[in-house]
């Protein structure tokens, strides 16, 4: 085979796989886009501001991200899960000692069944048990909006991930495509660069002479 044709056929090889990664490239950009838009979009609407470094709590300000977003309107994926994680479940855990919705929702439930026994049998700290049952369901009200909205940012955090990964999978298919579209380049350089006589790879390419 000749040489130039040789190279001409991997020159044309690379441009179009450089074209394909290209193409995937901005498919991935176009995702990226859309998903750090749509997080931005979707937290933007919730209206949350981080609390000011003046009025947090001792407890909050150990959490390092609530002082470095603090008063700062909560708009992306870092900001949602540091305001899930470090705010929402720590002001939850002081809500019923540490338990979760689901165990508060046990206990309150008990808690009203006993109530309202109590309160059939005539017993004497049936208004005290009534009582102890509501303060229960309050904090499972409390617990289910607090874990509800915690589930919603770090949701919208995890679809920002995935937007992140879109991005550097983007820039990588980019950058491939640059590198191989520039060896192609160089390529076609070297085929018509190159005697059309030379050839490669075939019983007419030129052997060595031996001479003594």
């Amino acid at each position: 085979m000749k040489r130039r044709t040789l190279d001409v056929v991997f020159s044309i090889a690379g441009v179009l796989f450089a074209a394909l990664l290209l193409i995937l490239g901005l498919v991935l950009q176009n995702q990226a886009n859309f998903a750090k838009n749509y997080v931005t979009d979707q937290l933007s609407a919730q209206k949350i501001v981080f609390t000011p470094v003046d009025k947090l709590t001792d407890e909050e300000k150990q959490a390092n991200c609530l002082v470095v977003y603090a008063g700062e309107n909560l708009t992306t994926g870092k900001q949602a899960e540091c305001y899930a994680n470090s705010y929402i479940a720590l002001h939850l855990s002081e809500t019923n000692n540490g338990k979760t919705y689901a165990e508060t929702s046990n206990d309150s439930r008990a808690a009203a069944a006993a109530a309202k026994t109590a309160a059939t049998n005539g017993a004497a700290n049936a208004a005290e048990l009534d009582t102890a049952a509501k303060a229960l369901d309050a904090k499972v009200q409390t617990l289910f909006r607090g874990e509800t909205l915690r589930g919603l940012l770090l949701t919208s955090y995890g679809f920002s991930v995935f937007g992140e990964r879109a991005q550097q999978a983007a820039w990588v298919a980019f950058a491939a495509a640059l590198v191989l579209f520039i060896a192609s380049i160089a390529g076609f350089i070297h085929a018509f660069t190159t005697p059309k006589e030379k050839v490669v790879l075939g019983a007419g390419a030129p052997e060595n002479d031996d001479k003594a």
